[in-house]
């Protein structure tokens, strides 16, 4: 048996739906890089659906734009079809990456702020202990050292962190946690060196 086809009627479509319908996106964007993706993988609507675990309507919906797949879903759309994206600065064309993901943490674990700029004063050790004549200081700063978790700060103050950049520059990135360890080693470094050339 054969079904009836219906004509769609542009009346039950929305103005992006008519608008796509008719006439295309012209820069393509989301909408037409799922159905690039489509075409690289020669699959359907509901093959694609398939393949990444949503329904037709899903797609249906990302290729006339009334929705746009989650990042997770647009990753694994660019990894099925083997498209790489490349992020790039607008000014000077250089090309930007994600920030590390064995970026520094802080001593309860959590990432630091992405917009602040490092800087590591020495091992650490508690505010109160920070006179070197307690043996708490000494007590926490081997404690520090043997554990590779040097003290770090970072400012807020837009006006402090404006200066620092004019005079250093940008950092790219956070340290690692083994750069601001290498960077307390140095620093413990010059202290000693200070300190022995005062009592020689």
């Amino acid at each position: 048996m054969v079904g009836t086809i219906h004509p769609i009627r542009t009346t039950d479509l929305t103005e992006e739906e008519r608008e796509w319908m008719l006439m295309g996106p012209f820069d393509g964007e989301v909408p037409g890089l799922v159905r690039r993706v489509r075409r690289i993988l020669d699959v359907s609507q509901r093959g694609l659906a398939a393949i990444l675990e949503v329904s037709q309507s899903v797609v249906a919906r990302w290729e006339t734009g009334r929705t746009s797949p989650r990042v997770s879903a647009l990753q694994q759309l660019l990894e099925l079809a083997r498209i790489r994206v490349e992020l790039k600065d607008d000014d000077t064309d250089e090309q930007i990456g994600p920030m590390r993901a064995d970026g520094a943490r802080n001593r309860a674990g959590s990432r630091y702020p992405a917009h602040v700029d490092l800087e590591v004063t020495g091992w650490w050790v508690p505010r109160e202990d920070r006179r070197m004549t307690t043996i708490g200081y000494f007590v926490n700063h081997a404690r520090s050292r043997e554990r590779g978790l040097p003290a770090v700060r970072y400012r807020l103050n837009g006006r402090h962190k404006q200066v620092q950049r004019m005079l250093f520059g940008t950092p790219d990135d956070h340290p690692a946690r083994h750069q601001l360890r290498a960077e307390a080693e140095h620093l413990q470094d010059l202290k000693d060196d200070l300190r022995r050339a005062r009592t020689a």
